[in-house]
């Protein structure tokens, strides 16, 4: 599989690195992912804007992580753009996410199970909900 993977993105991808098909994407050359990342399945990643898994990042089943976007304006809604998706150390997404363009997942934080992320979630919370909101903060134990 990471053989494959690295086809798919053109850069290699670390030994620890593991996914369970099947992946989606509508490019991928614009995925980097970190060391001991995990891809769950039945994800979509529409990578045109980048994304970036930083280490130790888990994603659950059928996750979307979607970097397009059109504009507003029904004048220029044929039209795209494009903002990158990263998300930081030791952050999990939760099965059935969906992250928006330009939004950053902060370090240690949970994305709950079906939340639709809108904007930049902070350093060690858990957010979800539709749009998805900060639910609690946490430390390390």
């Amino acid at each position: 599989m990471r053989e494959l993977f690295e086809r798919l993105t053109g850069a290699r991808v670390d030994a620890s690195f593991w996914m369970l098909p099947p992946f989606y994407t509508d490019f991928g050359k614009n995925i980097r992912v970190g060391k001991n990342v995990f891809i769950n399945h039945g994800c979509e990643f529409m990578d045109r804007g980048g994304i970036t898994l930083e280490d130790n990042v888990l994603i659950g089943p059928k996750v979307n992580l979607i970097t397009i976007n059109h504009p507003v304006e029904p004048s220029r809604r044929r039209s795209t753009f494009c903002a990158p998706i990263v998300i930081k150390r030791n952050a999990w997404i939760g099965v059935g996410a969906s992250v928006m363009p330009g939004v950053t997942i902060g370090e240690n934080s949970i994305v709950a199970a079906n939340g639709v992320v809108t904007k930049d979630v902070p350093a060690n919370t858990i957010a979800g909900g539709i749009p998805a909101k900060v639910i609690r903060t946490f430390e390390d134990a």
